[in-house]
């Protein structure tokens, strides 16, 4: 028989339900909201039920929004001749917290993957090329993730975006900031070596 009560150890194994939050993280997430007023634990409360009822999926780009578009494809000081296509939503956060990209986003869903039974078809491909043809987009900046799913899903949106009268690009892969040369591996310098650009 658990020492713990039902209510508080029904709350720590959702917390541990969470990605990245084992037993010990969620035990402590669960007192600190035991600890707190109830008024504070409403609010937690009422912030997640919001978030499943007010939050939907933008008809534009894929992106999270409350309401039809969300905020990038909304904002009207956006470069809306760029579009940097990501894997999933939570992959345009990076993105944006650099500060070095200013245009718009187009959210695949996924990557190819076999195995996953992800294919072509169910990735959001055929929205995106409407979007360009329709929009007059210029360039489209594909950064899907360095995995094999990855490139293979970047190989694939260069082929077909081949026929229509837009630039594609690629990400550049290569050593992060503060790292040295003996630790990176092979295919980090290859890439690095492969993308260097003029001093």
């Amino acid at each position: 028989m658990s020492s713990i009560p039902t209510s508080l150890q029904n709350l720590i194994d959702e917390f541990a339900k969470l990605p990245g939050v084992g037993k010990k993280s969620a035990g402590r997430m669960a007192i600190y909201v035991l600890k707190n007023s109830s008024d504070k634990a409403r609010q937690l409360a009422d912030a997640l039920v919001a978030l499943k009822e007010k939050v939907v999926i933008c008809r534009t780009c894929y992106n999270i929004a409350e309401g039809e578009q969300c905020p990038i494809c909304s904002d009207p000081k956006r470069d809306r001749v760029t579009i940097c296509v990501v894997e999933q939503a939570s992959d345009i956060l990076p993105v944006e917290k650099s500060g070095a990209y200013f245009g718009l986003y187009h959210v695949l869903g996924g990557v190819l993957s076999p195995l996953d039974h992800q294919n072509e078809e169910q990735l959001h491909i055929g929205s995106l090329i409407k979007r360009i043809e329709r929009d007059g987009t210029k360039e489209v900046i594909v950064a899907t993730n360095p995995t094999t799913e990855g490139e293979t899903t970047a190989m694939l949106l260069a082929q077909r975006l081949q026929h229509l009268d837009v630039k594609v690009t690629r990400i550049a892969r290569g050593l992060p900031v503060g790292s040295e040369l003996e630790f990176a591996d092979e295919a980090t310098l290859t890439r690095a070596l492969q993308g260097r650009g003029e001093l």
